[in-house]
């Protein structure tokens, strides 16, 4: 059974040979790039000091390369952006040293310098003439968007302004999206796809760190006021993000056709550690019509999956999501209020397939003890993995400072019960 099977046999519900391994296919569910470095140190496919790619800035995530993929049995490959989050390409790579010492490499753009308090600055497009958008703060193991917000005037307040970094994709961007499908296809990987565009309010990229001068409504705070007491403008910019949206997709389909498992729609979170922070009646007016436009068109047109991210407790937004159309949740944050996995398998298992919550990567992953990491991984592998619906992954990325014993452990545990029949 290649790994594309494997996977398209879970998400269609049913059991494959062995429960299918993501890890790195998309920005939530990769690993920092200093855990990536003592994982293959591990694995024995380094020597110490050899250096890893750093392939998104913003989180400092690491390449999980072929080698690591084919050591660890990985089943998922990923197809996003050439560029980073703010705004340069992962090329022209160059070396550079983590604030704990690890060896890493940096794309050209990564062109920042400490400063006096130790702190990392970085710049849209790598520009440093312009200000900068994210801080690193000393000692820091990823960046923090920083907010230029321009003066609001509430006369002059335009949609358009917040749609800036929305447009048709570029005919070099299909060309890239082609090339990358059909490399990855011949892996024989499945493949999980985030064109960008589709997420409406996605808190990390209302501030847009990729834009030199980002104008609209572009605080954090202010864009999550603006969704309560300015919703008409906050519709405009969702009804014509949607159009751009649908116009894409329809492109990016005629690139890549079925060499694609899944998509990536939407990482917008809606859940805290106790529960949502927006109501179900503002979920279904506000953001559910344009994820079911989405869906709606993806499953009329095309073969994919569609994959939603959100972290947090979203157990009562659930039902309205399956409704939406998605058929994919992540990260399956089972810490959180509400997110028993026995729960959510036995409420939604037969139409929603939970790609995560494999272990606990706030407490468990990073501060547990081995034979605690083992008992929740083989518990999670029993909860979820009943009748597919399953891929196997933990609970958003994995953080700077855990054991790499406990790392060991997890895939370990996989190896030793992730074959069916469980």
């Amino acid at each position: 059974m290649t790994s594309r099977e494997r996977v398209e046999i879970a998400l269609s519900h049913r059991e494959p040979d062995r429960v299918p391994l993501d890890l790195g296919a998309s920005a939530v569910t990769g690993m920092h790039a200093s855990m990536v470095y003592r994982l293959r140190q591990a694995l024995g496919l380094d020597d110490s000091g050899v250096p890893v790619k750093v392939t998104e800035p913003y989180q400092m995530l690491g390449e999980i390369a072929p080698d690591l993929m084919d050591a660890l049995g990985v089943d998922v490959a990923g197809l996003g952006s050439p560029r980073t989050l703010f705004g340069f390409r992962n090329e022209g790579w160059k070396e550079w040293r983590l604030n704990d010492g690890t060896p890493a490499l940096v794309p050209k753009g990564f062109n920042t310098d400490p400063e006096p308090d130790g702190s990392l600055l970085m710049y849209p497009e790598g520009d440093r003439s312009a200000l900068p958008s994210g801080v690193m703060p000393p000692g820091g193991f990823y960046f923090d968007s920083i907010v230029r917000q321009p003066p609001l005037d509430e006369d002059r307040l335009d949609p358009e302004d917040n749609l800036e970094e929305f447009g048709p994709v570029s005919d070099s961007d299909l060309d890239y999206f082609a090339r990358e499908a059909m490399r990855l296809e011949a892996s024989g990987r499945a493949v999980l796809a985030n064109f960008g565009g589709t997420g409406f309010g996605d808190i990390a990229l209302v501030p847009a760190p990729w834009l030199k001068r980002p104008r609209g409504i572009r605080d954090i705070e202010e864009w999550y006021i603006s969704t309560a007491v300015r919703r008409d403008y906050v519709m405009k910019v969702f009804e014509r993000q949607c159009e751009i949206a649908l116009g894409n997709l329809k492109k990016i389909y005629r690139a890549v056709g079925e060499r694609i498992c899944a998509v990536f729609l939407t990482g917008t979170d809606f859940g805290t550690q106790r529960g949502p922070f927006i109501s179900r009646p503002s979920y279904r007016e506000l953001f559910k019509p344009f994820h079911r436009s989405l869906n709606d068109w993806v499953h009329r047109n095309t073969g994919w999956k569609t994959f939603i991210h959100s972290c947090g407790s979203v157990a009562d937004l659930i039902e309205d999501f399956i409704d939406a159309g998605f058929d994919i949740l992540n990260p399956v944050q089972v810490s959180a209020a509400g997110m028993e996995a026995q729960g959510l398998k036995k409420r939604f298992g037969e139409r929603l397939t939970f790609w995560g919550g494999s272990v606990d990567t706030q407490r468990t992953l990073p501060f547990g003890a081995a034979e605690e990491v083992r008992a929740e991984v083989r518990e999670r592998i029993r909860a979820f993995g009943k009748g597919g619906g399953y891929i196997f992954n933990p609970i958003h990325n994995v953080q700077a400072r855990t054991p790499v014993e406990n790392l060991l452990t997890v895939y370990e545990t996989l190896k030793e019960c992730g074959r069916y029949p469980l």
